[in-house]
């Protein structure tokens, strides 16, 4: 076994050396291994990053969207500009989803914090901004609710009406 006695004093420094070195890079790499804009972000900071995701639909009502309506896969999102906001879905069971795609059942979001209910715009030459065609199994659809003045923000619970169909308390994305 070597001991410092034993090793003379410039191989001692290099020694020293050597293991010090070795401590500083192992703590900067500590320290450069968290993730970045985590130290600077302060917690509860708007912007500043959670590891906590919003549920969007609970299990037992994804379930019952599945078996009575036929759909899944059940969101609100608001696009860049916020202006419109798209609710969409995947059909599982054409039958079943037949209601959402029909024209005579107007569909509404209501956002009860912001206290408004967005609607479908209807385009001169396009029609209105939903899909209408008949439902196909594992094909997603999608209505455009008109956000004019950027009323419904992103974390809002939202609820969808189509005839009778009701999605309460989607959370706008």
């Amino acid at each position: 076994m070597v001991t410092l006695n034993t090793i003379s004093g410039t191989n001692r420094m290099l020694l020293t050396s050597l293991l010090a070195s070795g401590i500083l890079v192992s703590v900067a790499a500590a320290q450069s291994a968290s993730p970045a804009g985590t130290a600077a972000a302060k917690p509860g900071a708007p912007g500043a990053p959670s590891r906590y995701q919003p549920e969007r639909i609970a299990g037992k009502a994804a379930r019952q969207y599945g078996l009575i309506w036929g759909i899944d896969a059940i969101s609100a999102k608001l696009t860049e500009s916020g202006e419109v906001v798209r609710f969409s879905y995947r059909v599982l069971d054409a039958d079943k989803a037949k209601a959402l795609n029909d024209k005579k059942n107007e569909p509404a979001l209501i956002d009860p914090r912001a206290r408004v209910r967005l609607v479908v715009p209807h385009l001169p030459f396009v029609g209105q901004m939903r899909q209408s065609a008949a439902p196909e199994p594992g094909k997603s659809y999608w209505v455009a609710f008109s956000n004019k003045g950027g009323k419904v923000k992103r974390g809002d619970r939202v609820s969808v009406l189509i005839g009778a169909f009701h999605a309460d308390g989607l959370v706008v994305q």
